[in-house]
């Protein structure tokens, strides 16, 4: 009991109580990415306007965020950042070569991504020979809602999740095909969640076509997605179901053992 109570009261002394704040202000900021005022900031973080106006020009001063007028707003050094720490991750160091081997088969890109609030966040990438517009890789953030990928990883969700994410999602039309629609949008989700799969046809980019399956860990939960992008002149959505589907879940199973022996 000592011992614990002895633990404990070093954890007490070794705690940085504004680092903790400063990194709830920046956590804050990243689920608002129009930005914050600073009397919303201190709203949201329950501090005061001066606690508040410390930690945000603190950001700015360190490059993480900036001043727009009244409104602060994170910078892409926290991507960066992000970016240094997701190439590091074991699981993809393991699943690369999968990706790899299923990229150089079917001479198309393949990608790994995970949710990040109402984005996906590539952890993964392994660019094929064909040259799609888009620029992608690691640490690239798009809107989940018109991504195959986001759409699987929002599959893993409960309804009630579901549900509110689609209420406070920022839905914007990316191509004449993007589905705008909420209600449709949970039907979507919940379509995906029953057949283990999700197509985007043009919804990101026209001319680009993409079919995404999740990885899941052991317990079943989906952890991440991994998809194969190609050119629409090249495959229709039946076209990638039939002969890039059974490729892209061989390569998730073989991604998913990492759990078995992790």
């Amino acid at each position: 009991m000592e011992e614990d109570e002895s633990t404990k009261t070093q954890a007490g002394r070794d705690h940085v109580g504004s680092l903790t704040r400063g990194l709830a202000v920046m956590e804050i900021l990243a689920a608002h990415p129009a930005g914050l005022t600073l009397t919303e900031m201190a709203e949201k973080a329950g501090l005061t306007r001066a606690g508040a106006r410390r930690f945000l020009l603190t950001l700015v001063a360190s490059g993480y965020a900036v001043q727009d007028g009244r409104k602060f707003q994170l910078t892409p050094r926290l991507i960066a950042t992000a970016r240094t720490w997701i190439s590091g991750q074991t699981l993809w160091a393991y699943g690369e070569q999968f990706m790899r081997e299923l990229s150089n088969r079917l001479n198309e890109s393949c990608s790994a991504a995970v949710l990040a609030d109402e984005d996906v966040v590539y952890v993964a990438r392994v660019a094929g020979q064909r040259i799609l517009s888009v620029a992608l890789h690691v640490g690239t953030r798009l809107p989940a809602i018109c991504t195959a990928m986001g759409r699987v990883l929002l599959s893993g969700l409960s309804q009630v999740e579901v549900e509110r994410f689609l209420a406070r999602a920022r839905i914007e039309a990316r191509t004449p095909k993007t589905i705008t629609d909420r209600k449709q949008l949970g039907q979507e989700i919940a379509q995906i969640r029953d057949k283990g799969y999700a197509t985007m046809d043009e919804e990101l980019e026209i001319g680009l076509r993409s079919i995404a399956v999740p990885i899941r860990d052991r317990s079943g939960t989906i952890v991440a997605a991994i998809n194969v992008s190609t050119q629409s002149a090249r495959f229709s959505v039946s076209g990638m179901e039939q002969e890039l589907l059974p490729h892209l879940r061989a390569a998730a199973a073989a991604i998913e053992d990492y759990f078995v022996v992790h």
